[in-house]
């Protein structure tokens, strides 16, 4: 250092003076005050519409990068309101927590507000530790796929279906045709596998921590936070801040990394169409209904 070689008189002015300063410079700079940067993960998994943009993997990796390489982190916070969605993005979002946790050396902490549930109980399952409300909707460890069926419609409306495929199940569950039994085996198969994986991945997580018999665990089901807490799926009840200054104490800074946003004010969803693409329109207004309503039914699955 620039002070090695001064007399010992000017060693300590220079020490006096740093620690008057250390006050007045701003608490990222500060070495002295503890950071819990909180990143903030909130909306379906996957899943977007123009004016609302989902969870992806696009749309968090800056946050997270951000989180985890800020100076003096002790800690990384998750603060996780979802029901789910893609199992797909919620496993690459997974995937890169744990990355990061283990490049930066530095625990995380997942906080389920409303809803972690389903693709966000996944992502939850990234931390060390998972605290939520008493109230919170934790697990739906599960998977779930849905369509309609409108072939009797056209049939008594004398409309024909003409189809053209090169491929024998290309048209599996085209929902303008009848169901073929064998075609919902198959969708089964499928939704088994990930099921699996889902239920290896909560299992490598929470570990010796599950307390309660696996058909009821992984059956798909969802608990409060208390109950959650009894079979093992979360760790203890507290919120972002009581937590976070009781563990690192009350000068902990917990900066909010929130999603980017555009100049519009929206969070940004990566590739997808921003709010001047609604403004030049651009934006099927058709596909934005549906995906808001099939959006407004993930949530009320859990009452929200």
């Amino acid at each position: 250092m620039a002070e090695q070689g001064m007399p010992e008189h000017l060693q300590q002015l220079f020490a006096s003076a740093r620690a008057g300063m250390r006050p007045l410079l701003p608490r990222r700079f500060r070495s002295d005050v503890p950071v819990v940067p909180v990143v903030q993960l909130s909306g379906i998994i996957g899943f977007s519409t123009p004016l609302k943009p989902g969870v992806t993997l696009a749309s968090v990796a800056r946050q997270l990068d951000r989180a985890f390489g800020m100076r003096h982190a002790r800690a990384v916070a998750l603060a996780i309101n979802s029901p789910g969605g893609s199992p797909v993005q919620s496993h690459l979002i997974y995937r890169r927590i744990r990355a990061l946790a283990a490049e930066k050396k530095l625990p995380v902490i997942a906080f389920a507000e409303d809803v972690a549930a389903s693709g966000g109980y996944m992502v939850a399952c990234a931390a060390d530790e998972i605290i939520c409300d008493t109230s919170s909707i934790v697990g739906s460890i599960g998977v779930v796929g849905g369509s309609f069926g409108f072939a009797g419609l056209m049939e008594k409306l004398g409309i024909e279906r003409r189809l053209y495929t090169s491929g024998e199940h290309k048209a599996m569950l085209d929902p303008f045709l009848p169901e073929k039994p064998e075609d919902v085996e198959r969708l089964k198969e499928v939704q088994r596998e990930i099921h699996d994986d889902f239920i290896e991945l909560v299992k490598d997580s929470r570990g010796a921590r599950l307390n309660g018999p696996e058909k009821d665990l992984f059956s798909g089901e969802y608990w409060t936070g208390r109950r959650a807490i009894e079979l093992g799926m979360a760790d203890a009840i507290g919120d972002v801040r009581t937590t976070l200054r009781a563990r690192f104490s009350d000068k902990v800074w917990m900066p909010l990394i929130a999603p980017e946003r555009s100049f519009l004010g929206r969070p940004r969803a990566g590739i997808a169409a921003d709010g001047l693409d609604r403004l030049l329109g651009r934006v099927d207004f058709a596909e934005d209904i549906v995906s808001a309503l099939e959006s407004r039914m993930m949530w009320s699955r859990y009452g929200l």
